[in-house]
């Protein structure tokens, strides 16, 4: 189940910046995405890569662009996932 929702997370983000940034499916691309990684690693887990000391500005911009995304400022929320993602994975 987890590794089907990532795989529709990532395909609704993708699909959502081919279609110029629609902030629908960017935002039910993250809620699958995130929702899918709980599935796969566990609450717990999740919790607490997200959570760690070192990765905490990586975690506060990744769940800021959701956010941002969600508020529907598309363009801005996935500039701020996208940095947020590099730095939590580097």
């Amino acid at each position: 189940i987890g590794v089907g929702l990532v795989g529709f997370g990532l395909f609704f983000v993708l699909f959502g910046i081919l279609l110029y940034f629609d902030s629908v499916l960017l935002a039910f691309g993250n809620i699958l995405f995130l929702s899918g990684l709980v599935f796969i690693i566990g609450f717990r887990r999740t919790f607490t890569f997200f959570f760690q000391r070192p990765k905490l500005k990586g975690t506060s911009f990744f769940l800021g662009g959701v956010l941002i995304v969600l508020m529907r400022w598309p363009l801005l929320g996935m500039l701020l996932e996208a940095y947020g993602f590099i730095i939590l994975f580097r």
